[in-house]
Formats: C-alpha cells, sequence, structure tokens
C-alpha cells in the first residue's frame, strides 16, 4: 500500500519536508480555504499540487471534497451543488488527482467525548463515552424524544456518574468535544467562531427530520448517478467513509454502518468508481462489525484505507486501539496482497512526547501518527517478505 499522511495545508504546523523524511510517500488533503458547496477551480487545485510536487511527494487522495447538506437531504438547491461537485472533480481529474473520500453523514462528521482520554503510560486517546454522549444529547441539546434511544444501563450511569460531575465548564468541554474541536477543521457545519454552536446545531438537525435511512439512501444513490459520467470521464474514485461512530445517533439517519449498509450502496451504483474507504476504526466502533471480514469482502472495492482500530467495551464505550491490534494487522496483510498501491493512511493515534502541547487537530497529533506509521510500515515489511 502506498503510505500516505492527512496534511491540512501549508498552515499545517506538521511540513511535507517533515512528512517525507519519516517515510511519507503521499498526501491526503483538501482545499480547506474553499467555502463548502463551491467550486475548486483548475487554478486552486493545480496551485495544491504543485506545491505538493516541490517538495518530493504527491497528492494521492482527496479527503474530502465535502458533499453539501443540501445535497444529502435534497434541498432545492441540490442540482445546482451538484453540478458544482462535478466541475470540482473533472478539475481534479485533468490534474491527475483521482481519489475522492467523502462522506454521506448527515450534520456530525465524526464523534467523541473526550479527546485526551489518559493511558496508563502517560499518553492520550480519542474516547467515546455513551452515557456521557446521552447527557449531551439529552440535558444540553434537549432533543425531543432522546431518552427513547438509550438502554437503561446508558440511562443509568449518566444519571449516576455523568449527572453528578456536570457543571457549566464540564458542559461546555462536552459542547466542545462533540460538536465543535472534531468539525471545525474538516470544513464541517460547526466551527470555533460559532457563538452558539448548540444552537446553530438543533437548526442543523432539524433539516433532516422526516428523512429516514432509506430516503438518504435514495439521496446518496442520486448524487452518486449523477458525477459517475465525470469519474468514468476521468479515472475518478469516489470512497465513502464510513459512519463515524456506526451507530443510530441524534435521530439522524444513519446509511454506512455495517455489511448489510455496504452492500446496499455499492449495489445500488454498482460502477466499479463507486467504492469504499475502508476505515477500520470506524467500522470497529460498532461491535456488531466484524472488521476483519469486511475487509476481506470487499477489498475489490476499497480504494482508500484508514488503517486504526477501535476497541469497543462491555457498556458500549470505544477507545482508539494499538495499531498493532491483531484484527488490524490481518486488515492490513488482507489489503497488502489484494490491493497492493492503494493509498493507505494512520490516524486517530495518541498524543505523546508532547503532542498535547502543539495544538494540532484532534486525532491528528506528529509523534503519535509517527508512531503508528512506523508501526504499519513494519507490518506492510512482514507482509511482503513472509508472503509474497
Amino acid at each position: 500500500m502506498e503510505k500516505t499522511w492527512r496534511w491540512f495545508g501549508p498552515d499545517d504546523p506538521i511540513t511535507l519536508d517533515m512528512l517525507r523524511q519519516i517515510g511519507v510517500e503521499g498526501i491526503v488533503t483538501a482545499l480547506h480555504h474553499i467555502p463548502n458547496g463551491e467550486i475548486w477551480t483548475e487554478e486552486e487545485v493545480n496551485k495544491m499540487k504543485d506545491f505538493i510536487e516541490t517538495h518530493g511527494l504527491r497528492w494521492s487522495v482527496v479527503e474530502s471534497l465535502p458533499v453539501s447538506e443540501e445535497i444529502k437531504y435534497a434541498g432545492p438547491g441540490r442540482d445546482e451543488l451538484i453540478e458544482k461537485y462535478k466541475i470540482s472533480l473533472a478539475n481534479l481529474g485533468k490534474a491527475g488527482v483521482r481519489t475522492i473520500c467523502y462522506n454521506f453523514m448527515p450534520v456530525l462528521d465524526w464523534a467523541r467525548t473526550d479527546l485526551e482520554f489518559p493511558n496508563p503510560d502517560g499518553t492520550s486517546n480519542l474516547y467515546f463515552n455513551r452515557a456521557e454522549f446521552a447527557y449531551f444529547d439529552i440535558h444540553i441539546l434537549k432533543r425531543e424524544g432522546a431518552e427513547k434511544d438509550y438502554d437503561g444501563a446508558t440511562l443509568k450511569r449518566m444519571n449516576d456518574e455523568i449527572k453528578p460531575k456536570m457543571n457549566s465548564e464540564a458542559e461546555k468541554r462536552l459542547v466542545e468535544n462533540i460538536i465543535v474541536k472534531t468539525q471545525g477543521f474538516v470544513n464541517g457545519n460547526i466551527s470555533e467562531e460559532d457563538l452558539d454552536p448548540v444552537g446553530k446545531f438543533r437548526e442543523l438537525l432539524a433539516l433532516y427530520n422526516g428523512i429516514d435511512a432509506e430516503t438518504l439512501r435514495e439521496n446518496m444513490a442520486y448524487f452518486l448517478n449523477a458525477i459517475m459520467p465525470v469519474c468514468d470521464e476521468y479515472d475518478i474514485d469516489m470512497c465513502v467513509h464510513p459512519d463515524d461512530p456506526p451507530l443510530q445517533i441524534l435521530g439522524l439517519p444513519r446509511i454506512v454502518t455495517c455489511d448489510e449498509d455496504i452492500r446496499k450502496f455499492l449495489d445500488a451504483v454498482p460502477n466499479p468508481h463507486n467504492g469504499l474507504t475502508f476505515c477500520a476504526g470506524s467500522l470497529s466502533a460498532g461491535a456488531h462489525n466484524d472488521v476483519v471480514e469486511l475487509a476481506k469482502k470487499y477489498a475489490d472495492r476499497t480504494h482508500f484505507v484508514h488503517a486504526r482500530i477501535c476497541k469497543v467495551q462491555p457498556d458500549g464505550d470505544f477507545k482508539e486501539s494499538s495499531h498493532l491490534d491483531p484484527r488490524l494487522i490481518e486488515i492490513v496483510r488482507t489489503f497488502e496482497l489484494r490491493r497492493p498501491g492503494v493509498p493507505m493512511r494512520v490516524d486517530h493515534a495518541p498524543l505523546m512526547l508532547g503532542d498535547e502541547k502543539m495544538g494540532y487537530n484532534a486525532g491528528y497529533s506528529f509523534h503519535g501518527r509517527m508512531l503508528a506509521l512506523g508501526e504499519i510500515a513494519g507490518v506492510m515489511a512482514a507482509v511482503n517478505t513472509i508472503c509474497k
């Protein structure tokens, strides 16, 4: 697999020269300065591509060319937004950038409740506490009917363990972790400049009133069928990111959570350019998923790999786990043998060796990802030595 790295542009404190020195081959990035729904012009695409190439690297993957909410919920401006998206795709294709990671998750790109959960060795990881998330949903967001979405054990934990510890500062931290710090750096719907992120979030959720999973699937198929001619013309692979976490949350429809979901969207648009970002971390955050078997089943329709893994606790909480987890080793072996050359990146690695002081985007530390990349590179080398 091609060893790639998610990089956030020229203002990223992690420089391209640093990445070349640690064995990175390809760059995963986006034109983060262009607002969602606007066209990525040839000039802007080539400017980024040339900048990357002057540092001896290549622009391997776009992550992401955002799909506007109005496309997802089929608002009146959907067709105009899709036409702009097609122009951006064509401009990327002309420049030779032909792997596009995107998601079709409504409103929330990904969710964690703790961005610095302490480990025994002094490092920290991202963590999802289901009872804390329930507190956010029920007592901060105050979503109507939210209590019905949680089992009795989670509600008891929320009332017994979480609620007594909550004050205004703790609630602010939870809001920042769930809907601000994890969203703002990925062209998300909420930014750190928003004065009322919770109010804005409620407005975004309301856009999906009455939209169920089947309707969202239809909207996704509509979008994909519209862009496939451009993908065919420029040999562009679209690879959807699984829902993170792969669970029903906040009353929103979720349609890339499991084996059945993946099969449905691939069957709905059977064009080989319609494929999957195999994010082992997102899929493994659902105890219902056998990620090793999913990797084997969908290797041929996978165009991009996210090498990370989660460990699910009995109470439904989950945390980012070691990149040497046996499941992830087997997944890397699968793709290394069956999809040679497919771009792969590590992410959601620990904060370590001062990473926590550097202001890196949540989940995207330097030292932690460098360690993870070294570990995965070692697994790849072993696979190639032993199995080929």
